[in-house]
C-alpha cells in the first residue's frame, strides 16, 4: 500500500491550520525598573507609541519612550503592586477610552471608569485618546455664538462655537466659577458639556458636581476627574480622554463645550513624568515638547464643515498665574495657541468687582462674528467706556476739583462697573443682557444712585418678563433689536411707574 505525496501534504496543512487556531502568540516583556508611576521593560521590540500594555497584576500602562534597548511605560493606576521581574504584555490597542451618550450625567476617571458609585457604564464604543485634529479644509469659520450667560463676557469677549478661549488668572479669582456658570447656562441650548478636573481635591470636584446637579446641568455633562491623589500619568491623560469623549459627539454633528481645569497642573504632571523617564529638561525643567502637549490638545477644538456633519467643540482651558504674570512660560504658550483670553484680576476680585474680568487684557480674536447684532449694537462702546473710566478714576484720586463733564463720565463709569457685577451661578439669558445694557448705554441708569443700580437691573428684568416678554422673545429669535422705540418706552414706563430709588423711599417716609 502506497501513500501519495499530495495526501501527506494536505494532511499536514490541515493539522497546522487547526494548530494555529488553538494557540495565540503574545509579545511579552520583563519589568526592569518601577517607581513614581513609571516602569521600564525590555523585550517589547514591536510596541507602538501610546500602546496600551498590561502588567501581570492587571494594571494597565501606556508606552511612552520607545528606546533601542527598552520601553518607558507610564502606569495608569496603582504602581505599588508591580515589581521588577514581572511580565508585561502588549494588547495591540492604542490607548482608548469609552465614549457615548451613556457617560452623560456621570463622573469618570481618565480611563472612563465610573467613580461616582452609580454602577457600571454600559457602552461598547471607544475612541483613541490621541487623534489628529481636523485639517483646514475640514473646518468652517466660527460664527455661531456660545452664550455664557455672563454679561461682561458676552458683551466684551464673545465666545463662538468651535473657539478656544483661555480663562487665566491667579488662584481663587473665580476661574472655575466662570466655567461652571457657562455650563449651567447651556441648559436647553442643545449643547453637550464636559468638565475635566485636573489635580483638584476630590471634595472640590464633589462640590462642583453637586452644583451642576442642583441647577439641572449634570444631565448633559460628563465630569472627568483626575484628582490630586491620582498618579501623574492620570493627570497628564485626563484632558486627552475628555477631548476623545467630546469628539464622539462633535463628529456626530452635535455641539460640545469642554473645560480643562486646569492645564497648569497637567503641565506639571507631564514635567514630572518626563523627568522620571529621563527625557532632557528644557526651560523651567519642562520637556521640549510641552508646547506640543497643549497645542495638539487644543487644536482638536473646531467647528466642522457641513461635509463633516457641522458639529463643533468649544474649549475653555484654564491656566493659573502667579501674581498676575501672564508672561510666564506656560501662560504664554497657551495664550499663543488659543483664540483669546479672559483675564481675571485679583485686585478687582478683592475690591468686590465680580466677575473680576480685566477688560483691558481680555480679548476674543473671533470678536463680533460670535455676537448677535443686538448685543453688538448695545455693547459697542463698552470697552472704551471702561478703559476711560479706569484712567479717570486713577486721575481723580489726586484731585477733588473736577469739572462737570469729568464728574458725569466718572458717574457713568461707576454705574457701568456696578451693572457688570453678577452673582455666582446666576447666568442671564442674552435678551435680558441686551435690555440691561441698552438701558445703560442710553443713559437710563445715569440718575440712579450707585447702590440702587443692581436692584434697578433685577426689577427691570422682572418688569420686562411680566409686561414685555415679546421683546425678549424677539431678541432671542432674530438676534436684533426691535424696530422703533419699543425698548425706550418700556424702560421709561418702568422708571415712572414701578421703580423707586432709595433716596425717594426716604423722602416718602419723611
Amino acid at each position: 500500500m502506497s501513500i501519495k505525496t499530495e495526501e501527506i501534504s494536505s494532511l499536514i496543512k490541515k493539522q497546522l491550520a487547526n494548530y494555529q487556531d488553538q494557540i495565540s502568540v503574545e509579545e511579552t516583556g520583563t519589568v526592569t525598573y518601577v517607581g513614581d508611576g513609571v516602569a521600564r521593560a525590555d523585550g517589547l521590540e514591536n510596541a507602538m507609541a501610546g500602546e496600551l500594555l498590561e502588567f501581570s497584576n492587571g494594571v494597565y500602562g501606556m508606552a511612552q519612550n520607545l528606546e533601542s534597548n527598552d520601553v518607558g511605560i507610564v502606569i495608569l493606576g496603582d504602581y505599588t503592586g508591580i515589581r521588577e521581574g514581572d511580565t508585561v504584555k502588549r494588547t495591540g490597542r492604542i490607548m482608548e477610552v469609552p465614549v457615548g451618550k451613556e457617560l452623560l450625567g456621570r463622573v469618570v476617571d481618565p480611563l472612563g471608569r465610573p467613580i461616582d458609585g452609580l454602577g457600571e457604564i454600559k457602552t461598547n464604543k471607544t475612541r483613541p485618546v490621541e487623534k489628529k485634529a481636523p485639517g483646514v479644509m475640514q473646518r468652517k469659520s466660527v460664527s455661531v455664538p456660545l452664550q455664557t450667560g455672563i454679561k461682561v463676557i458676552d458683551a466684551l469677549v464673545p465666545i463662538g462655537r468651535g473657539q478656544r478661549e483661555l480663562i487665566i488668572g491667579d488662584r481663587k479669582t473665580g476661574k472655575t466659577s466662570l466655567a461652571i456658570d457657562t455650563i449651567i447656562n447651556q441648559k436647553d441650548q442643545d449643547m453637550i458639556c464636559i468638565y475635566v478636573a485636573i489635580g483638584q481635591k476630590e471634595s472640590t470636584v464633589r462640590a462642583q458636581v453637586e452644583t451642576l446637579r442642583q441647577y439641572g446641568a449634570l444631565d448633559y455633562t460628563i465630569v472627568v476627574s483626575a484628582s490630586a491623589s491620582n498618579p501623574a500619568p492620570m493627570l497628564y491623560l485626563a484632558p486627552y480622554a475628555g477631548a476623545a469623549m467630546g469628539e464622539e459627539f462633535m463628529y456626530n454633528g452635535q455641539d460640545v463645550l469642554i473645560v480643562y481645569d486646569d492645564l497648569t497642573k497637567q503641565a506639571d504632571a507631564y514635567r514630572e513624568l518626563s523627568l522620571i523617564l529621563r527625557r532632557p529638561p528644557g526651560r523651567e525643567a519642562y520637556p521640549g515638547d510641552i508646547f506640543y502637549t497643549h497645542s495638539r490638545l487644543l487644536e482638536r477644538a473646531a467647528r466642522l464643515s457641513d461635509d463633516m456633519g457641522g458639529g463643533s467643540m468649544t474649549a475653555l482651558p484654564v491656566i493659573q498665574t502667579q501674581a498676575g504674570d501672564v508672561s510666564a512660560y506656560i501662560p504664554t504658550n497657551v495664550i499663543s495657541i488659543t483664540d483669546g483670553q479672559i483675564f481675571l484680576d485679583s485686585d478687582s476680585f478683592y475690591a468686590g468687582q465680580r466677575p473680576a474680568i480685566n477688560a483691558g487684557t481680555s480679548v476674543s480674536r473671533v470678536g463680533g462674528d460670535a455676537q448677535i447684532k443686538a448685543m453688538k449694537k448695545v455693547a459697542g462702546t463698552l470697552r472704551l467706556d471702561i478703559s476711560a473710566y479706569n484712567e479717570l478714576a486713577a486721575f481723580a484720586q489726586f484731585g477733588s476739583d473736577l469739572d462737570e463733564n469729568t464728574q458725569r463720565r466718572l458717574g457713568r463709569g461707576e454705574r457701568t462697573m456696578e451693572i457688570l457685577k453678577q452673582g455666582l451661578h446666576e447666568p442671564q439669558p442674552v435678551a435680558q443682557q441686551v435690555v440691561t445694557l441698552f438701558a445703560l448705554s442710553h443713559g437710563y441708569v445715569d440718575n440712579i444712585p450707585v447702590q440702587d443700580v443692581r436692584r434697578f437691573e433685577q426689577e427691570l428684568a422682572a418688569y420686562m418678563r411680566a409686561n414685555h416678554q415679546d421683546v425678549y422673545d424677539q431678541i432671542a429669535e432674530t438676534g436684533k433689536l426691535p424696530e422703533g422705540d419699543v425698548i425706550d418706552q418700556a424702560i421709561k414706563d418702568f422708571k415712572e411707574t414701578s421703580f423707586q430709588t432709595s433716596d425717594s423711599d426716604k423722602a416718602a417716609k419723611n
